[in-house]
């Protein structure tokens, strides 16, 4: 068989006729999803919870028995009021 050397334009040419139309390059700009802003509220939640929970684990750092639920009403408890976190 006898031997082909093709350059570059010339390989990429036939390649284009081979494939047809070549596709189309798209250049789109990924946008990353605009995060919400935290509220207030959800703000001076996470502090209370962080400060109540300690209330209602063990000392090993596992939950009480119903502790989650207990703290998660305590700190929205304490949350809701105007008092200092």
């Amino acid at each position: 068989m006898a031997e082909v050397t093709l350059t570059l334009e010339e390989y990429e040419a036939l390649r284009e006729m081979a494939m047809g139309v070549a596709a189309p390059i798209i250049d789109q700009v990924i946008v990353a999803p605009v995060k919400r802003k935290a509220s207030a509220y959800s703000k001076r939640f996470g502090k209370a919870f962080k400060k109540v929970s300690k209330q209602y684990k063990k000392k090993n750092g596992q939950w009480m028995k119903n502790g989650f639920r207990s703290a998660v009403r305590a700190a929205h408890k304490l949350a809701k009021s105007n008092r200092k976190l």
